[in-house]
């Protein structure tokens, strides 16, 4: 197992492992979502315990890339082709709003996280992508988010370094934000609990409903709550075995480069060997994700978080073949993390109907960054009347577009 630049660059948050033997709401998981959940659950004045197994933003939000964008998991154009324009468009006005949320809570709460919004930049290399760069940035024009097109000098004019020819153009995207995720998790958690909330580290083994009652095996003994949120995301299925086919592992890769002067302002995105993604840090660290293309099949339905010499090598080309003076650039770290992937790109957040009181809320599909606030406060709103939001139903689990992943699959951008 790796550990990330985020987890790197955060005190350890210790978590107790006295659990109680009851509690009204049970979250499990201490990434994002289990966290915004928690959070807003515990703004109710609702009595809740939140289960980690490892430590706080140990899985995907520890190890993402640290974006917080607008919109599907997929290219706008290709979320309203395969689900719809109202659908396409009910993530991104949830994911819009999710945004401006999470702000007025990291304002509220002082949460140090280094949120800003300095955008985003998706570089195109060929007149394929710049096109649908551009269609992209008109479907999100017309829906209400900015999007511009913009030529290869425009490009050079907002990054601090020589670009390469081949970058043609690119997309930007104003108003786009860059988070160190751990520490928004890690917020998120200490405020929950100064509302009254309580955090645990305790591996949850087996779940059990029945009689209004949802009973937790855990490594630390037996819980019983009358609701609990399964936010485990790539690990859901070890717990909801019905999900296997459903929601899959896929392993994402990703480094750091020792601090350097300021040279990337805007999120960066390009598209070499399949969807790299890089920002830099406030203390010049670049953290750099991606190339898992280069792994095509081994990477899916994987536990293994441990990085290949395949990805890692392809990760080591990206910047120097765009940005022809970054070769003298130092990798300080290298980790693999899980995500949690459906066929249509989309999260299930939903109740299960054979086991009474339990929720799932994960899929995101490398994107939950965008929806977690958002959806916690939603389910927040769930405890007293056992019914999913309205806002949320386009996640349910009964969707026709949610299909099983079969033997081969690919993955989208």
């Amino acid at each position: 197992m790796t550990t990330s630049y985020w987890q790197n660059t955060i005190p350890a948050v210790p978590l107790s492992t006295d659990l109680p033997s009851t509690i009204d709401v049970a979250v499990i998981g201490g990434g994002i979502t289990g966290a915004s959940i928690c959070y807003w659950l515990a703004r109710e004045g609702i009595s809740t315990a939140l289960l980690e197994k490892n430590a706080l933003a140990y899985g995907a939000t520890g190890r993402n890339g640290g974006f917080v964008i607008a919109g599907p998991s997929e290219l706008y154009q290709n979320s309203i082709a395969s689900l719809g324009h109202e659908s396409a468009k009910m993530i991104l006005d949830l994911t819009c709003k999710s945004q401006q949320l999470l702000k007025e809570v990291i304002k509220e709460e002082n949460i140090q996280c280094d949120y800003q919004e300095p955008g985003s930049l998706r570089l195109a290399i060929t007149e394929e992508q710049l096109k649908e760069l551009s269609e992209e940035a008109h479907a999100l024009t017309a829906d209400g988010v900015e999007a511009t097109i913009i030529d290869h000098h425009q490009t050079q004019s907002l990054i601090k370094t020589p670009i390469s020819s081949q970058i043609i153009g690119a997309q930007f995207i104003p108003n786009q934000g860059t988070v160190h995720s751990a520490r928004l998790v890690q917020g998120l958690v200490t405020a929950a609990c100064r509302h009254g909330a309580q955090a645990y580290q305790a591996e949850v083994l087996k779940i059990e409903a029945a009689n209004d009652v949802v009973t937790l095996h855990t490594s630390q003994g037996t819980l019983q709550a009358k609701k609990v949120f399964v936010a485990t995301n790539a690990w859901v299925s070890q717990l909801l075995p019905q999900l296997k086919d459903i929601i899959i592992p896929i392993r994402e890769q990703m480094l750091a480069y020792a601090p350097i002067e300021p040279i990337f302002t805007a999120g960066m995105a390009a598209n070499l060997v399949g969807l790299e993604y890089w920002q830099q840090r406030p203390d010049g660290t670049i953290v750099l994700g991606g190339c898992g293309s280069v792994e095509g099949d081994a990477r899916l339905r994987v536990w293994d978080m441990q990085t290949t010499e395949k990805v890692q090598d392809a990760l080591q080309t990206v910047l120097p073949q765009l940005f022809p003076a970054l070769t003298h650039l130092q990798v300080t770290q290298r980790w693999a993390g899980l995500l949690d992937y459906t066929t249509d790109g989309t999260p299930i957040v939903d109740k299960l109907e054979n086991m009474p009181g339990v929720y799932i809320v994960a899929g995101f599909s490398g994107h939950g960054m965008p929806f977690g606030i958002r959806i916690g406060q939603y389910l927040s709103k769930t405890i007293n009347n056992n019914l999913i939001p309205t806002e949320l139903k386009l996640y349910r689990w009964s969707r026709p577009t949610l299909k099983e992943w079969e033997i081969r699959v690919t993955t989208s951008n």
